[in-house]
């Protein structure tokens, strides 16, 4: 459904994007997962038809973002990060004018604007207007916004940013609800919101895709992560575990737990066991760590940023 090939866009001499490529297949729920200024922004609003790209390719639901941009824009929903809403109209109104916009026959317009308030929870708000509704509200009338027409894609950007635990909840089973007709492009810094909602995920830093899978794979790939405790000084404690061949980290958790990381294909277990009791510490307890995707966002990203720095050392 959506399908992008070296993707790269300038802004004078800076990459926001570069090479980056990926695809979305049909029915997907896909995060679109990166720090701030990692790209997301720029690589939607480019495949939304906002932006051209400087070079590089994306096809949406079988049309070429460039050569067929119209026909993009009609099988594309798209919520940006700020919502453009005119607060002086009221919810209904504003619904209509976008489907009007968005090419929805005269005739068919009530009909689809009460679909989507009906889809987004907006049917009390109907005549409300749309500047004094809450900020979950708004959000609401965004995602509504992109629904009018029943886009195949939708396109999302950040949409629970500011608003409160309960909106979230809210706004997390409708974007999972829509899942089950749309494909959809949802991007975030947020991670819980990818765990939640996405089967699959990919992570962007630096203008550039630097991991790409499913949930379970991401989390089950990697270096091996152990979390012991151990009674003794932390400084003592951490000096036995940094020698331990096959350790590549070791954190403090405080109170005597250490979180290690084990160096990529190696399992440290029992080394760490051995070279602890050999320096006179006693383990209290010693167990692997299920890798969540924090885990593999921190690993990935501050692997690239590692592989940034030491580009730039050798280039100097």
């Amino acid at each position: 459904m959506i399908e992008v090939v070296g993707l790269t866009k300038y802004y004078g001499q800076l990459a926001a994007i570069e090479d980056v490529t990926f695809r979305v297949e049909k029915g997907e729920i896909i995060g679109f997962l990166g720090p701030n200024a990692a790209g997301k922004t720029t690589t939607m609003r480019i495949l939304t038809g906002f932006s051209p790209p400087s070079r590089g390719k994306a096809m949406v639901a079988g049309f070429d973002i460039t050569e067929r941009p119209i026909e993009v824009k009609r099988r594309v929903g798209y919520m940006p990060e700020s919502v453009p809403l005119y607060g002086e109209m009221v919810v209904s109104g504003f619904l209509a004018y976008v489907a009007e916009v968005k090419g929805v026959a005269r005739a068919e317009r009530k009909r689809e604007v009460a679909r989507v308030m009906e889809r987004c929870g907006l049917e009390d708000m109907s005549g409300r207007l749309v500047g004094h509704l809450s900020k979950g509200y708004r959000q609401r009338v965004g995602l509504a916004q992109a629904l009018v027409g029943n886009p195949p894609v939708l396109i999302l950007d950040e949409p629970t940013v500011g608003l409160d635990p309960k909106q979230i909840i809210e706004i997390r089973q409708m974007i999972k609800d829509l899942g089950h007709e749309h494909t959809v492009l949802l991007s975030t810094h947020i991670l819980p919101e990818v765990t939640m909602v996405c089967e699959r995920v990919i992570i962007i830093d630096r203008g550039r895709v630097v991991a790409q899978d499913s949930m379970a794979a991401l989390a089950e790939g990697g270096s091996p992560l152990l979390e012991v405790t151990v009674d003794g000084p932390e400084e003592k404690v951490r000096a036995a575990i940094e020698q331990v061949p096959g350790v590549a980290s070791c954190v403090s958790k405080g109170s005597g737990r250490y979180r290690v990381e084990g160096a990529a294909g190696q399992d440290p277990s029992a080394a760490l066991t051995e070279c602890l009791v050999g320096a006179g510490l006693a383990v209290r307890e010693l167990r692997k760590h299920a890798r969540t995707l924090e885990d593999v966002f921190i690993g990935v990203v501050s692997a690239d940023a590692q592989a940034v720095s030491d580009e730039g050392g050798a280039g100097r």
